[in-house]
């Protein structure tokens, strides 16, 4: 019975080894665990503040752009309306010149 009893008792002592490196791989899992839902709440966290980030740059974007085309708009018009100023500013000359000829031929007048 001696035998059996030291035959159990190395069974015992496997079992109760075995346990232990159980637990400590338990408890190194563990340890594992909670750096990965660490740095996935840290990853979450920096997610939020780019996406809010990115949400402010997307409406000034959005605001500029906005802006340019109006400027757009403007320069256009202001381009056209000045174009119309030179047109009518070429046909008065035009006209003035023709005005002056027709005086400088007229025998009423003398040009010094």
């Amino acid at each position: 019975m001696t035998q059996q009893g030291a035959v159990l008792q190395g069974y015992n002592n496997e079992l109760v080894k075995c346990i232990e490196d159980l637990c400590m791989q338990k408890e190194e899992l563990n340890k594992q665990i909670q750096q990965a839902e660490e740095e996935k709440n840290k990853l979450q966290h920096e997610i939020q503040v780019l996406s809010e980030q990115l949400e402010y740059v997307c409406e000034n974007l959005a605001q500029k752009v906005a802006s340019r085309n109006e400027l757009d708009k403007i320069l256009a018009e202001t381009e056209a309306a000045y174009m119309k100023i030179l047109d009518s500013s070429r046909t008065l000359l035009n006209v003035l010149k023709k005005e002056v000829g027709s005086l400088k031929h007229s025998p009423d007048l003398k040009m010094n």
